[in-house]
């Protein structure tokens, strides 16, 4: 059988994921290739480091070169992969670092996904006049609950309304906004998850969920004697990265594009996260805790909860790892990680992912 590029079809759905070595990536391309699915990752150069650690952790991935900054290379790595499925994980995924870069951020989270779209656009011969058949390109979309913000209600769900407090947020709502609009200008099959936050042993050790296990785990091994934060109240919906790479695939297997608010529906101060990483092994935070002002945000979310009603009903998914158990497997793996080397960039996964 041939596929729409004239050339013979593979037996299994091949998909194309940005950002693979980053924590979201390397969980989607272990569940995608459980199911069967061949998987190609979009990386940039051709001697990225991250890809023998991304092979060696997560198996057998093909390699193709592109950059979210570049149209024409994303163009040619569609044409080359020719993908049944293509996931946006890239992206610059640090708020923080958002408002030190904020132009780049807004080229690659933001102006990133219209490239991709784009280049499924122009490579499966889609235009106004041209819609596209069966066998399109699904195409999904890593949205972010930073959208929300300033939240106008809670929990928050996929018709509330967005307010973002970050550059970071800010591209993210564009990249939502605009695949959206290619959905319903183009007919094409284009979703977007808005991910509330999920963390795992992968995640980058600037975020604060890691910067906590990271730090237990320092203080424990006689590596450090403080941990300095910023604010202890600011509260998440923090679930397992592994539960949210199921809910993806879920996505773009449903019979009509639609998109879906993936989380807990339980919150978390950072306060709570501290006191039970700390208690994990037998520590009092507040011996070790020091609150320092230059980790507060120049614009602070105080508050996101999801409500995954939807996602529950019509993709029958439900996350499996608790908070308890995921804050436990972060730090127990951190305490291996440095009891065999103190420097945690030896990890395989890379905060710089696009």
């Amino acid at each position: 059988m041939c596929d729409r590029y004239g050339q013979e079809e593979p037996l299994s759905r091949r998909a194309l994921i940005t950002g693979i070595t980053g924590q979201d990536g390397s969980y989607l391309a272990e569940h995608l290739l459980a199911q069967g699915h061949e998987v190609w990752g979009l990386v940039r150069g051709q001697a990225n480091p991250h890809v023998a650690r991304l092979r060696k952790h997560v198996g057998d991935v093909r390699i193709t070169t592109g950059d979210l900054l570049d149209q024409g290379s994303l163009i040619s790595a569609v044409e080359r992969v020719r993908p049944d499925e293509v996931y946006n994980l890239g992206a610059i995924s640090y708020v923080p670092m958002s408002w030190q870069q904020a132009e780049l951020t807004a080229e690659v989270t933001g102006m990133g996904v219209l490239r991709m779209l784009e280049a499924i656009r122009v490579v499966s011969g889609i235009s106004p006049s041209r819609t596209p058949g069966d066998g399109q390109i699904r195409f999904y979309q890593a949205s972010s609950s930073e959208m929300f913000g300033m939240v106008r209600e809670t929990p928050q769900n996929e018709k509330t309304p967005f307010h973002p407090r970050s550059p970071y947020g800010v591209a993210k709502t564009y990249g939502h906004y605009i695949t959206q609009n290619y959905r319903e200008s183009y007919g094409m099959f284009a979703v977007s998850g808005i991910l509330f936050n999920h963390e795992s042993p992968r995640r980058g050790a600037e975020f604060v969920t890691r910067k906590v296990t990271l730090g237990v785990a320092r203080i424990k091994l006689g590596l450090a004697n403080e941990l300095r934060l910023g604010n202890l109240e600011a509260r998440r919906d923090w679930g397992f990265a592994g539960d949210y790479a199921r809910a993806m695939r879920l996505m773009l297997a449903q019979d009509t594009p639609e998109d879906f608010v993936i989380g807990t529906g339980e919150t978390h101060s950072v306060r709570e996260l501290v006191e039970f990483a700390f208690g994990t092994v037998g520590l009092n935070w507040r011996d070790y805790v020091v609150l320092d002002e230059r980790y507060t945000r120049p614009a602070e979310v105080d508050l996101l909860c999801a409500d995954p009603k939807k996602a529950r009903e019509q993709l029958r998914w439900e996350p499996e790892v608790t908070f308890e158990e995921l804050v436990t497997m972060m730090v127990e793996s951190d305490l291996r990680l440095l009891s065999e080397s103190a420097r945690p960039e030896d990890e395989p996964f890379s905060p710089d992912h696009w």
